[in-house]
């Protein structure tokens, strides 16, 4: 796995770096381009006949490969927990191709959703060229996952944040080979990334001074609202989709571009992921009012863009909605209660990670993420905790994951949300088992073990045990579990509700609703 991670990281490295380049240079033409047409308004013919062209090209092409519409983290996690077939050879180039179409026209998209899906599709094309005919076995999501890491390591310069978003985001488990692969993937490509772009990281926060222990009463505000900005994401984003569901295919990303164009006329600086914008927040030299502005259009622009099921992202565009509403709080504590000036762009950070955590749920990856970008850890303290208060406020609003939903939408729509055909072989899985869930504290025959799977060994700690019947299962665990092919996706979905305490509460929960009654 280590070495294998290494050869994924270089190839999957490589591929990001291009996108990443790519789409950087198509960014800086959409904004020349609107630039173009203030001046000579005559330029907007040409332009709407070469936006109705891309944008039906643009629709064909997803119409032919649906795996490469969209962020396509959704798409990874599908191919790695719920058995999806992802074919490298026709995602990469409509990856390519409709993100830098989509990118010339400045549409509110990032390029970190679809790194992780291009870095993954590099894996599965390594995993091809090594395993030969022995494939889509588990081995091969393991490798899929650890392109994945690579993918959002060389999308941000960013090995760590890389490592857990694979973890905690993709695979949701923390076996061992899983981390080794992950993290040898992950590295490699950041050394890549660096070669190519320096050391600076994507978003540098520059010198950032550190939160007086006296303003950390503000941290509580903070994490609400962005709970609550991360929860009006994702709805902003979904309805949208669901809007655009109504319409023809090939109409969705003609609209997405006619709406750009105001946006590209009047608010160049909403254009593209938005990394910029988090600059701009963090200094709060807008003002407040010119903020809000941003903040507002950058998330309707946001979820037109992405609705439209053109291919990219929304990883960037959330890290700047947040960035955004944290320095507007920021501007109006310094204007009305007089909060000093330097505590701006802690705020900024701080509510961009917890709108992260709050719309991905990926808690410690938002965490890691700023600590990586901002280079240094003397603000952990502050940034965990508006991203645990804000993970908090999205539960109990019940907000769901963003690429949880987007992925059940997905399948709907191809047709797949039954159980889904395998054609693994016979294999071997670990699975986590977590403090508090229903095979916690049970013995190994007291527990009903779904058909088609054995309980063939288990890990604790440093220890792995052939588990008999009256072995006691403790938190922490990890089952070593031997499958039938045709049986996989039937296992996994319940061993995750014996093994994961979240799961199994959330069926409790939908249990107990009167319609379920």
């Amino acid at each position: 796995m280590a070495g294998a991670g290494v050869l994924i990281g270089l190839l999957s490295g490589v591929l990001v770096v291009v996108y990443r380049q790519g789409i950087e240079l198509s960014i800086r033409f959409a904004r020349w381009m609107y630039g173009q047409i203030r001046m000579a308004p005559w330029l907007i013919a040409p332009w709407a006949l070469a936006a109705i062209l891309i944008s039906l090209l643009i629709a064909w092409m997803v119409r032919k490969e649906p795996m490469a519409s969209g962020s396509g983290i959704p798409q990874t996690d599908g191919v790695v927990l719920s058995g999806l077939t992802m074919k490298w050879q026709t995602i990469l180039p409509v990856r390519f191709l409709g993100g830098l179409l989509a990118a010339l026209f400045g549409l509110s998209l990032g390029r970190e959703g679809p790194s992780i899906q291009i870095g993954a599709s590099g894996a599965q094309f390594l995993s091809h060229r090594m395993r030969g005919e022995k494939r889509e076995d588990v081995q091969e999501h393991y490798l899929v996952t650890a392109g994945a890491a690579a993918g959002l390591s060389a999308a941000f310069s960013a090995p760590l944040s890389g490592m857990m978003f694979a973890l905690e985001g993709i695979h949701r488990s923390f076996s061992p080979a899983i981390l080794m692969g992950a993290t040898a993937a992950s590295l490699t490509a950041d050394f890549v990334s660096k070669y190519c772009f320096g050391l600076t990281p994507v978003l540098d926060f520059g010198d950032i001074q550190q939160l007086p222990l006296g303003d950390y009463m503000w941290l509580i505000p903070l994490g609400i609202i962005a709970g609550l900005v991360g929860s009006l994401m994702n709805r902003s984003l979904l309805g949208l989709q669901t809007l655009y569901g109504k319409l023809p295919d090939w109409l969705r990303p003609m609209i997405a571009m006619a709406i750009a164009l105001p946006v590209g006329l009047w608010l160049p600086d909403v254009l593209g992921g938005g990394s910029n914008l988090v600059q701009t927040a963090e200094r709060g030299h807008p003002g407040l009012l010119m903020l809000c502005i941003l903040l507002v259009v950058k998330i309707l622009f946001t979820s037109t863009s992405f609705g439209s099921g053109v291919p990219g992202g929304i990883f960037m565009p959330i890290l700047a909605v947040g960035a955004l509403a944290g320095g507007a709080f920021g501007t109006l504590g310094h204007d009305l209660w007089g909060l000093s000036a330097q505590a701006i762009p802690v705020f900024a950070v701080c509510v961009m990670t917890g709108t992260l955590a709050a719309s991905v749920k990926t808690p410690i990856t938002s965490i890691l993420l700023t600590v990586e970008m901002s280079g240094t850890l003397t603000h952990m303290l502050p940034v965990a905790a508006a991203a645990f208060i804000a993970l908090l406020v999205s539960d109990m609003l019940r907000t769901k994951p963003i690429y949880g939903v987007l992925l059940e939408r997905y399948m709907r729509a191809q047709g797949q949300a039954a159980k889904l055909p395998g054609n693994l072989g016979s294999g071997i899985m670990d699975f986590p088992l977590e403090m508090g869930a229903p095979a916690d504290g049970h013995r190994v025959r007291d527990v009903a073990w779904p058909s088609g799977c054995l309980i063939i060994g288990l890990r604790r700690g440093e220890h792995e045990i052939v588990p008999r019947g009256d072995t006691m299962l403790r938190g922490g665990d990890y089952l070593i579990v031997l499958f039938s092919g045709q049986e996989e996706q039937t296992v996994r979905t319940a061993l995750r509700g014996l093994c994961d305490a979240e799961e199994a509460a959330s069926e409790a929960s939908t249990a107990s609703t009167p319609s379920a009654r």
